[in-house]
């Protein structure tokens, strides 16, 4: 069940927040809790269980940690812990890509197993490894309560895509939180924002990716409005999918973690991954890239350091060789803007190290959104005109003109200019009435284009 799905906001949602205001403190958790399951049994009922086992195991392990704490036990209990969800993590996610990279090296024909993805599954294990070792490290105490834990692993706004929540995050108002209707207010706001974000401006720009995909009359400068287009695209829908999650954390007392800060203003591809997936980069970086000795190593232990993370982190991502070589050559690029390119293009004024950097990430994503090997090559090929691929056609410039004032307004949505603008009207006597008419203008569209529509892709329900 997408958050931008009509069941979800006129039957599901209701349904949620009804119960959760009518109830008295105490049973939140167990409501939240239910409906939780009944949400990603909406989507995946077969791996219910799956998802409870994971949330049980890492209560029960957390508990142990901290019964033995200093001990050999606690050392037991997170090795445990952690292969646990390493392992559902690798068997489900990675069997079939390492059956049939076997496979291309041997020459064998071993069958892959065909396992399918249980829905989220990167999400609610990375979740309860952090918890993990958070408990063993001393910086969480362990929870007490099963229902609290499974609440907090659980938890439908953050259960398929994020942000990644870190029980230390919402420990606290797992136990004791308040909402008001100036916090259900600002809920509300942030949800419906990402709501547009996600069906009016991401779900549009798929759709010039698909006619792109299904298109017989390919062009250089097509192949570039592509890498545009999905650079956008993946954008708006995974920030404005973040957006909702934080936005109906908030209507329910619980504060998420920023996902996303503009990252296409940044002057460089480090400043990038500091506000793209925040959360994800920061798992990352405090669960594997500072354990293996960060930057406080000889520079070649911090090369290798940087390029494992990275490998990594392409393979979180999905289990393919164009998302590894995707996160290789963002860990090779780091390593050099450190060492050399970094210094080189901060010299050459504002507007250079932005194009730089939208450069590289169109042809990343480009690289990211493959079908494959086979497929980055053909696509990374059709940008520079491989093949004798014309530069202009006369169906790219029907859809270019077709699609030119989504393509401005996406671009000016990338960049913080509409939030300072809000910021400076949001205390006129204007906007309380105009406010509300914007957002529910705003709902409307979008239900009017969910109803009228078919084509409602979420990207990172494949991670």
């Amino acid at each position: 069940m997408l958050f931008s799905s009509v069941t979800f906001l006129y039957a599901f949602l209701p349904v949620v927040l009804v119960g959760y205001a009518l109830l008295p403190s105490r049973a939140r958790n167990p409501w939240l809790l239910l409906t939780s399951v009944v949400f990603y049994a909406f989507g995946e009922p077969r791996w219910v269980v799956l998802l409870l086992l994971c949330a049980l195991s890492g209560w029960c392990f957390g508990l142990l940690m901290e019964r033995f704490r200093g001990g050999r036990g606690a050392k037991v209990a997170l090795a445990c812990g952690l292969i646990l969800d390493l392992g559902l993590l690798a068997f489900f996610k990675y069997a079939d890509f390492l059956v049939e990279t076997f496979d291309a090296l041997t020459g064998a024909a071993v069958p892959a197993p065909g396992i399918p993805l249980p829905l989220g599954i990167s999400f609610f294990t990375f979740q309860a490894m952090s918890y993990l070792i958070d408990v063993y490290r001393g910086t969480a105490r362990a929870e007490r309560s099963l229902v609290g834990f499974a609440t907090f692993l659980c938890l439908f706004p953050q259960l398929v895509a994020g942000p990644i929540v870190r029980y230390t995050d919402v420990s606290a108002e797992l136990h004791s939180r308040k909402s008001s209707w100036e916090t259900t207010a600002e809920g509300l706001r942030r949800f419906v924002c990402g709501l547009a974000k996600k069906v009016l401006l991401a779900n549009a720009l798929g759709e010039l990716c698909t006619i792109f995909r299904d298109s017989g009359d390919k062009s250089v400068a097509f192949y570039w409005l592509y890498a545009a287009a999905f650079s956008l695209q993946i954008y708006f829908d995974f920030s404005g999918y973040s957006d909702m999650a934080i936005g109906l954390g908030r209507i329910m007392g619980f504060h998420f973690p920023e996902n996303f800060n503009y990252p296409y203003i940044s002057a460089s591809i480090t400043e990038f991954w500091r506000r793209w997936h925040m959360t994800l980069s920061g798992w990352f970086r405090d669960y594997v890239y500072i354990p293996l000795g960060g930057s406080r190593v000889p520079r070649v232990r911090w090369a290798l350091n940087l390029a494992a993370v990275w490998l990594l982190t392409g393979l979180w991502h999905g289990a393919a060789w164009n998302f590894v070589l995707w996160g290789g050559l963002y860990g090779v690029l780091l390593v050099v803007e450190k060492f050399w390119l970094g210094g080189l293009i901060s010299k050459l004024g504002p507007v250079v190290p932005r194009l730089y950097v939208a450069l590289v990430t169109m042809l990343g994503f480009v690289l990211f959104n493959a079908d494959g090997l086979s497929g980055a090559r053909a696509d990374l090929s059709g940008l520079f005109g491989a093949g004798g691929l014309p530069l202009w056609s006369g169906e790219t410039g029907y859809y270019l003109s077709s699609y030119a004032i989504l393509l401005v307004l996406a671009l000016v949505g990338a960049t913080p200019w509409p939030r300072r603008l809000y910021q400076r009207l949001e205390h006129c006597r204007v906007m309380t009435v105009a406010e509300p008419v914007v957002l529910t203008a705003a709902l409307v569209l979008c239900t009017a284009a969910l109803v009228d529509g078919s084509f409602n892709p979420f990207l990172y329900f494949r991670f």
